[in-house]
Order: structure tokens, then C-alpha cells, then sequence
């Protein structure tokens, strides 16, 4: 079982669910469904999309591959396509986006059936350097298009390199453009001469930090909110948090997917993290139980407003 940083277990998966196991799951390459084969139903789990501002249709469930590298990121890319996930999310500082595209390879998957997300990291802000970063990362990934590319902070000359990404929408090399950890002032002044509209903001936000001031702020946008590191990399005891374990044991569900069925009922995209197999196949069974208003509000009240994740700030 992976751990957090206090050294407590991630979950305990089996022992709250027993409909999809590591050994009854099939999966139809050519669509993001999941099917359960020993399900009393024979149940089939579509992932929801999105519409973006643009018209393009984003999952709203994805894998997040950060800090997930070599052999592990190629095992863990091809066995998360292999239970369901479409939506594979990248970035050049993770170092893993040559990896990343073996693991795409490995699966077996249509390019085409994959929404695809890297990032530009800041050493590389301003519109040649952003060019030259687009194309390494598409190489490294073997890919010729990427579904999302997105600004990774709201550093250097943010003006040149939206600029560059807006061209490589029009030359068909993108087909949505984001960024990610800004703040609504620092989105005001892109889109002060923006001529696509961001598409994505990618945030940290989780039960712990759910951005009551940029939520809604996205929400009455046009800019879809999506968050990294949804279950907060297990930090806080949020996967022994006796609050969350209540609510799970109502649903008969795990505390990881209380927290990303929080998110799906908050209109948020998420792209949760796991090397185990098992915990990819949990993270997908979601869309059989609904929290209630009172629920949610109880996940509300247990905001503290506090980044997790202090050595990104």
C-alpha cells in the first residue's frame, strides 16, 4: 500500500469495495468505459466529459503521472489506459514525458482516443523558448499534437509564451490551451490580451485547500478549474481522517473516492496519482453513488485554507 508522508496507509481498497478488483476488470481500448466482468449487472462506467470554451470534450476524471518516473511511469501510463483513464497528464519538470509515451505506446491505445496534457515550465517562459519546449515535449512523448498544453506558473514573460501556444493552436499542433496555479489577478491580466481564453486552470485544491475564493471566480468564467494532486498526496491524515471514513462508510466507498467524488460533484476536473493498479481501478468507481448537500457541506467545513504542499509556494 503507498503512504503518506506521516507513514500512514493510503487505504485499505479491498476491504470497502468489492465490485472491481485488479482481476475482473476489461477494457475497450477504443472508448473510456470500464466494464466490471463479475458485477451481478455486468455494469458499464463511462467517465463523463467536459465541453471546454472551445467545444473540445475533456474527461473529468484523468492520471496524474508526477513523480513517477522510468519503468514505473511506462508501467503505470500503460496499465492506467489498460482499466480506463483516457485523460494522461504530463509536464516537462516531472521528467517523465519520454516515459509517459512509452507507457501510451506499450497500452496499445489509438493515439486519437487519448486527451493528452503537458506543461511549460518556467525556464522555458517567452515565445521563442516556449516553441522550442513544445516541440521537446511532443518529441519526447512521440506524439505530433498535445490535447492541452498549459503554462505551469505565472512566472517569466507569460505574454510571449501565450502568444507562441495561441500560434500552435492555429497551426493544429494544440487543441486547448490553459495554465496552471494562477490567481484570478494574474488571470485578468492574461486575458487583458489574450486572444483564446484560457481553457484550464490547473490548481492545487483538495478537502484541505478548496480555493473558496477561485472557485467561484472559475466558476463564472469560462476557464474550466481542474485539480493536481486531488487526495493531497495523502498529507494531513486525509486517508485515516475520521470525518471522511463516515461519509465513506455510508456509501460503503473509500475515503479516496469520497474526495474525488467531491470534486466531480463540485464541476472540478481531477487527476489523482497511483503506481498501484488496484488503487487506479478504485479511483474510477465513482460514478455509482451521489454525496448528499449535507455531505458536501460537511466536506465544506473542513476547509483550513492551507496550501499542502508548502515547498511549491
Amino acid at each position: 500500500m503507498e503512504k503518506n508522508n506521516n507513514g500512514v496507509n493510503r487505504r485499505e481498497f479491498l476491504k470497502v469495495t468489492t465490485k472491481f478488483t485488479a482481476a475482473t476488470i476489461f477494457i475497450g481500448l477504443g472508448s473510456s468505459e470500464l466494464f466490471g466482468a463479475n458485477t451481478a449487472n455486468q455494469k458499464k462506467i463511462s467517465i463523463p466529459n467536459v465541453t471546454l470554451n472551445n467545444g473540445v470534450k475533456m474527461p473529468r476524471l484523468g492520471f496524474g503521472t508526477n513523480t513517477l518516473a522510468d519503468a514505473v511511469a511506462i508501467r503505470s501510463v500503460s496499465e492506467a489506459i489498460s482499466v480506463g483513464y483516457r485523460l494522461i497528464d504530463t509536464a516537462h519538470i516531472y521528467g517523465n514525458e519520454a516515459a509517459v509515451g512509452e507507457g501510451i505506446r506499450q497500452s496499445g491505445i489509438d493515439r486519437k482516443e487519448l486527451f493528452l496534457t503537458s506543461k511549460l515550465w518556467v525556464d522555458f517562459a517567452g515565445y521563442e523558448n516556449t516553441k522550442k519546449a513544445f516541440e521537446t515535449s511532443i518529441k519526447k512523448l512521440g506524439v505530433d499534437y498535445l490535447d492541452l498544453y498549459l503554462i505551469h506558473r505565472p512566472r517569466g514573460d507569460v505574454k510571449g509564451s501565450w502568444q507562441a501556444m495561441e500560434e500552435l493552436v492555429a497551426a493544429g499542433k494544440i487543441r486547448s490551451i490553459g495554465v496552471s496555479n494562477f490567481e484570478p489577478e494574474q488571470l485578468k491580466e492574461l486575458l487583458s490580451y489574450a486572444k483564446i481564453v484560457p481553457a484550464i486552470n490547473q490548481i492545487e485544491t483538495n478537502v484541505f485547500l478548496q480555493e473558496k475564493d477561485l472557485y467561484p471566480f472559475l466558476k463564472g468564467s469560462a476557464t474550466q478549474m481542474e485539480a493536481w494532486s486531488p487526495l493531497a498526496a495523502g498529507r494531513s491524515g486525509i486517508f485515516s481522517n475520521p470525518t471522511l471514513a463516515a461519509i465513506g462508510k455510508k456509501y460503503q466507498k473509500s475515503i479516496a473516492q469520497v474526495c474525488l467524488r467531491w470534486h466531480f460533484q463540485r464541476g472540478v476536473v481531477a487527476i489523482p496519482r497511483s503506481s498501484q493498479k488496484a488503487h487506479m481501478i478504485e479511483n474510477l468507481n465513482i460514478f455509482d453513488f451521489e454525496l448528499t448537500a449535507s455531505d458536501m457541506q460537511t466536506i465544506a467545513s473542513m476547509d483550513i485554507n492551507t496550501t499542502q504542499f508548502p515547498e511549491w509556494k
